[in-house]
């Protein structure tokens, strides 16, 4: 082992293993002059050639050296100007997988290298022009190639090309013109030295003689230019205001802009001992001192139970008399093919049915919203209350149960169908017998469990039972159960809250995507494989009653999926764009909310890209956006700065 040190930084250092370029094999020693000539135990060829095998060793030596070099002072230099997260000892491999995601590709761990759908969708974006390759040599002149094309929208595995973010063109290997380039940035872009950067280039080494290799300076055999620490931004100062919302608590966040705050109203905390008897006493205290503080509110009527999720730090269950309801019928649950049931929420089975000391699930959930209305009729006349969430299923969200952490899933298992109460196999039957097909009257038997992989299972897989007769029927019944809740209760709170803006909110179950079955969301609910669009009899049920789609997961980057789990065939990316898209072609208002933590940079981007989408030409955007994952972390400095310039973006403000 050799270690050499880094001329551009003496605390970093890369190891070196000098290898031995001779080729032996079975006693036999190879010329390196002579490649066609093999002679037995390397001694025929005479000393001549082992002296010049010995010079030729020396200088691929020198020049295995001076390539090291050149990597150690790019390593250097990405690491103390660029932000790219490079061990010390990375090699040249790691180098050009950092820069080729920077570009907007994904590169999986066995080196596998593809284009992300959000490079293609700023390509079609554009119109047609050249681009222009850099060349390492200094003399070599940039050779003009061709646009590329946009892939289909409808791709599945391993590559699935639907437009969504509008991310500029991938900058690797690429030159724009200075005046284009200078359009396309802001002042907070400039590199450290106050210079704007108008190459955003990496040079593409061409091959050269080694032996003329020797005599050229180590600098000019590969000259790196100068670039930004980060891609262009967009400057969204003059966009559409898009209002953001917080879950609480508040703390300090009146300060940095936001519009208001986002509040679940427990039904297990507000009618939880009694039918019919509710306590708003915590609610109205709370509420008054957000009106004192100016803030919006963004009220969830949170008909499931708190704790088991992500995020969760609290446990309030269903109410106590309807928790004792379930000990004596335990299927008012959803229930999975093993008979576990999930307490988390009601079964969609006794929406109609008066299980519930005499009323029905849609009766139940009615009145708690008409109660609500009621209390604080003053904060609806007074405009403090500006939207109403309606939650559907568990989570709060409209879904199927298909991934309770409970019951032992991980990410990014399938899930399991949750049909197998006796209310909901009723409704299957009586399905089963009006298609004339009794024997289909049973959820599928070769479906995995919550852990499995699509192709691992006998329905999921390529080819699968998903897409036979009986399959499509199954999920035909399946998610229109989905659907029908969704008429119901909604029908039920537009009486309610009449001349209120009303919500729903759908979960993002974007693993398994870039499958053709989709799996992931058919447990869910979400008859979406590669060949149907299963959101857009969501949309239309919310266009009905005038209810705007909720979405999560928009900070959510499909490159980054793929390099933490590369076999989830995750596309979120994918799946926003076909949501939103789904959802505007219906004429619905579209809010969003984060999945997971998020403090940087990249992912509040990731976020202002999906609300004001680049260059639409009807100009629409997001009606709203809610934070979640609201922790102590977002109020350490730099976390801190970051979301207060998010929101500036967001309201279309200048951030300079």
């Amino acid at each position: 082992m050799q270690q050499a040190g880094l001329a551009d930084d003496d605390d970093e250092e890369i190891w070196v293993k000098e290898e031995d370029d001779e080729e032996e094999e079975d006693g036999y020693y190879m010329d390196p002059r002579s490649p066609a000539v093999w002679t037995p135990g390397g001694r025929a060829g005479g000393t001549s050639n082992r002296r010049r095998a010995r010079e030729e060793k020396e200088r691929t030596k020198m020049r295995e050296r001076q390539r090291r070099a050149i990597t150690g002072r790019i390593l250097a230099g990405l690491r103390q100007h660029g932000n790219y997260r490079l061990r010390a000892r990375a090699d040249i491999n790691e180098v050009i997988a950092a820069l080729a995601r920077e570009a907007g590709w994904v590169v999986l761990p066995d080196g596998t290298t593809f284009p992300s759908s959000s490079s293609f969708a700023a390509v079609a974006a554009q119109p047609p022009r050249p681009v222009m390759v850099a060349a390492a040599s200094p003399s070599a002149t940039p050779l003009a190639l061709p646009a590329s094309s946009a892939l289909p929208l409808r791709g599945i595995a391993p590559v699935a090309a639907r437009p969504i973010s509008h991310r500029p063109a991938p900058a690797f290997a690429l030159l724009l013109p200075p005046r284009a380039a200078a359009a396309s940035r802001s002042p907070a872009d400039d590199v450290p030295d106050g210079n704007s950067s108008h190459l955003l280039a990496v040079p593409v080494p061409v091959p050269m003689d080694p032996a003329a290799a020797e005599d050229v300076p180590v600098a000019k055999q590969l000259q790196v230019p100068d670039v930004s620490p980060r891609p262009p931004e967009r400057d969204f100062a003059g966009t559409p205001y898009v209002p953001v919302y917080v879950m609480l608590p508040l703390r300090v966040l009146k300060a940095s802009g936001v519009d208001g705050v986002m509040v679940d109203c427990w039904w297990g905390n507000v009618e939880a001992h009694k039918p019919q008897e509710y306590n708003w006493t915590g609610y109205r205290r709370l509420f008054q001192m957000i009106r004192e503080l100016k803030l919006k509110l963004q009220v969830v009527m949170s008909f499931h139970e708190c704790g088991g999720n992500v995020g969760d730090d609290i446990s309030i269950p269903l109410p106590h008399w309807v928790i004792e309801i379930g000990r004596s019928n335990p299927d008012i649950y959803f229930t999975d093919r093993a008979g576990r049931r999930n307490t988390e929420c009601l079964s969609w089975g006794v929406d109609k049915e008066r299980v519930l000391q005499g009323r029905t699930a849609v009766e139940v959930y009615f009145d708690f919203m008409r109660s609500f209305r009621v209390e604080f009729d003053e904060y609806f006349e007074d405009g403090i209350i500006s939207e109403i969430e309606i939650g559907l299923g568990a989570c709060g969200e409209l879904r199927y149960p298909s991934y309770p952490a409970k019951h032992g899933w991980k990410y990014p298992g399938i899930g399991e169908f949750q049909c197998y109460d006796r209310y909901l196999q009723k409704s299957l039957r009586k399905a089963a017998e009006a298609r004339g097909h009794t024997i289909w009257a049973r959820g599928p038997d070769n479906a995995g469990h919550y852990n499995s992989e699509p192709n691992l299972t006998g329905f999921f897989c390529d080819g699968g039972d998903y897409d036979s007769y009986y399959g499509r029927f199954f999920l035909s019944w399946y998610s229109q159960a989905l659907v029908d809740h969704a008429d119901r209760v909604l029908m039920l709170a537009r009486l309610a809250f009449e001349g209120t803006n009303i919500a729903v909110k759908v979960s993002g179950v974007h693993w398994w995507y870039k499958t053709a079955s989709h799996a992931a969301e058919l447990t869910a609910g979400f008859y979406n494989p590669c060949n149907r669009d299963g959101y857009a009899p969501i949309a239309a049920v919310l266009k009905k009653y005038d209810a705007a789609l909720n979405f999560t997961c928009v900070e959510l980057r499909t490159m980054d999926q793929h390099e933490v789990y590369p076999e989830a065939f995750a596309d979120p990316e994918g799946l926003v764009w076909q949501v939103l898209n789904a959802a505007w072609d219906a004429g619905i208002q579209v809010a969003s909310e984060n999945a997971l933590p998020c403090y940087d940079r990249d992912g509040f981007n990731k976020i202002l890209e999906n609300a004001k989408p680049l260059n639409d030409p009807d100009g629409r955007h997001l009606l709203g956006f809610t934070y979640l994952r609201l922790g102590k972390d977002l109020f350490e400095r730099p976390n801190f700065f970051e979301f207060e310039r998010f929101i500036k973006r967001m309201h279309g403000g200048n951030i300079s």
